[in-house]
C-alpha cells in the first residue's frame, strides 16, 4: 500500500476541495501585470487577496522560486498575539488580530484559528515591571491583557510548575485571552485560493533574477526564469531573500538574516491548553491539533543563512521547557527544523514605498511574521494600490533608518515574538 506524507494528504486534499485546477500547475505568467508580487507566502499572498478584494486591483502576478507556502509560513510556531509596547506595534498587530477573528469567513477556508490564550511568564523582578508596563500600554491602547499572580498562571495552564527549586522560579504572568494560534499552511493556502477566485496569478518555480527598471529609473518589470514579466508596480514580499532581492534594483536594506529554530515532540492526547511563552529563558509551547508540542527556540547569535541553527539552542530550549513543565521530560522530539528570518536594527518590520518608483518592500519581521498576516497584507495593499502608506503602517517605513525614528521593540522586551 503507498504511504503519503501528511503534507502530501493535505495538499490532495486542498487541491480537490478547492477546485484550483490549473493554477496550482502554475499558469505560464503572461508578458505584463498590472501589479506584481514577489513571495508566495502568508504575506505575500494576502497581499494579493486584498489588492483583488478591496482595491478591486486583479490583474496580479504572485511568483514563487519554490512552491506557495513554502518558505516561512509553512516553517514556523503559528503564535497570534497583539501585546506589543509601542503605539505603532500595538496598532499593526492588533489590526492583524482583529482580522484573524474572522478570517475562516472571509476567506471560506478554514485556517483554525484558535484564541487559546497566551501567557508570557515572569520569573524575577525585572520580568514584572517589564510585563506590567506592557499591560499598562495595551489597555491604553485598546488592546486587552492582564496580570495573573503565580498561582493564577498554574490554574490557566495546568501543567505549568510553579515551584521555587528551579532556576527559573515562576513569579506571575501576563495573559491575552485573545491570543493563539492558527493551522499555518491553511492561511497560505486560504488566501492562494480566494486569491485565485478573485483572478489573481500564482506561479510557482519562478525565481527572480533580475529588476529592469527604466530610463527615468521607475520599475518596469521583472526578470525571472520563466522570462521577463512586466508590471507597473512590484511588491517584494520575500522573507529571507528580501535583501538579495533588492540589491537587484541597487536598494540596499538594514537587514540581517538569522537562523531561528523550532521543533515539534512526538503527538500525544490533549493535554496543553494555551501558549505559554518565556522572555527570560527563551522558550514557548502549546500544543497542535494533531498533539504535537509545538515549540519555539531562539535566533542564533551569528547572521547566516543555514537552516539548521546551532544545537545548544535546543538544549538551552528543551532545558528550560523540562524545568517549567516537568511531565514533558520523557516526551520524544519527533522533528526540529530552521528558518531564515529578516531582523532589522529596531526589531520592527519595514512596510514601505522605496527610492525606486513603483517598487514596494515589505520585510524585517525577525520573528513574528506569522501572527501579523492578516493585517501585513492588508496595510501593504493598501500602500501599492494607493502609492502611499496606510495610517497603520505609515511608521514603518524605510525612512526611519535615515531619520533614526526608530520603534525600538528589541528595547522593550527581551525578545521581539
Amino acid at each position: 500500500m503507498r504511504r503519503f506524507s501528511a503534507f502530501a494528504l493535505a495538499r490532495e486534499a486542498f487541491r480537490n476541495h478547492s477546485g484550483w485546477g490549473e493554477q496550482w500547475a502554475s499558469p505560464e505568467p503572461r508578458r505584463h501585470y498590472d501589479v506584481v508580487i514577489v513571495g508566495a507566502g502568508g504575506h505575500g499572498l494576502a497581499t494579493a487577496y486584498y489588492l483583488a478584494k478591496v482595491h478591486g486591483i486583479t490583474d496580479i502576478a504572485v511568483i514563487e522560486k519554490g512552491w506557495l507556502g513554502g518558505g516561512n509560513t509553512g516553517r514556523n510556531t503559528t503564535i497570534i498575539r497583539s501585546n506589543y509596547l509601542y503605539d505603532e506595534s500595538a496598532a499593526l498587530y492588533n489590526h492583524a488580530l482583529n482580522l484573524w477573528e474572522d478570517l475562516s469567513q472571509d476567506l471560506n477556508y478554514n485556517v483554525m484559528f484558535s484564541p487559546r490564550g497566551v501567557l508570557m511568564l515572569a520569573h524575577n523582578v525585572h520580568d514584572v515591571q517589564v510585563a506590567k508596563r506592557h499591560i499598562h500600554s495595551n489597555r491604553l491602547n485598546g488592546v486587552a491583557n492582564e496580570w495573573l499572580t503565580a498561582e493564577e498562571c498554574k490554574a490557566f495552564c495546568p501543567p505549568l510548575y510553579i515551584g521555587e527549586d528551579t532556576r527559573y522560579p515562576i513569579v506571575g504572568g501576563a495573559l491575552q485571552r485573545r491570543g493563539g494560534t492558527a493551522r499555518h499552511d491553511a492561511v497560505a493556502w486560504g488566501y492562494a485560493r480566494a486569491a485565485s477566485a478573485r483572478g489573481v496569478h500564482i506561479i510557482q518555480n519562478c525565481a527572480v533574477t533580475g529588476i529592469r527598471r527604466g530610463a527615468d529609473g521607475a520599475v518596469k518589470g521583472v526578470e525571472t526564469s520563466r522570462g521577463f514579466i512586466g508590471a507597473k508596480k512590484v511588491g517584494v514580499v520575500a522573507a529571507g531573500s528580501t535583501s538579495t532581492v533588492m540589491e537587484m534594483a541597487d536598494v540596499r536594506m538594514p537587514l540581517e538574516s538569522f537562523p531561528l529554530q523550532a521543533l515539534v515532540s512526538e503527538p500525544v492526547k490533549p493535554c496543553f491548553p494555551c501558549v505559554v511563552m518565556s522572555n527570560t529563558v527563551h522558550a514557548y509551547i502549546s500544543q497542535s491539533d494533531k498533539g504535537e508540542l509545538v515549540i519555539g527556540a531562539g535566533t542564533d547569535q551569528y547572521p547566516s543563512y543555514s537552516q539548521a541553527g546551532s544545537l545548544h539552542i535546543l538544549n538551552h530550549t528543551l532545558d528550560a521547557i523540562s524545568e517549567m513543565f516537568p511531565m514533558f521530560r520523557r516526551m520524544k522530539m519527533l522533528r526540529s527544523w530552521g528558518g531564515i528570518v529578516d531582523v532589522t536594527p529596531d526589531r520592527s518590520p519595514i512596510i514601505s514605498k522605496t527610492p525606486v518608483k513603483g517598487l514596494y518592500v515589505n520585510c524585517g519581521w525577525g520573528t513574528g511574521g506569522f501572527k501579523a498576516t492578516p493585517g501585513s497584507g492588508h496595510v501593504f495593499a493598501h500602500t501599492i494600490a494607493r502609492d502611499e502608506p496606510h495610517r497603520i503602517n505609515a511608521a514603518f517605513d524605510l525612512e526611519r533608518f535615515t531619520t533614526g525614528r526608530f520603534i525600538d521593540e528589541a528595547a522593550a522586551a527581551a525578545v521581539a515574538h
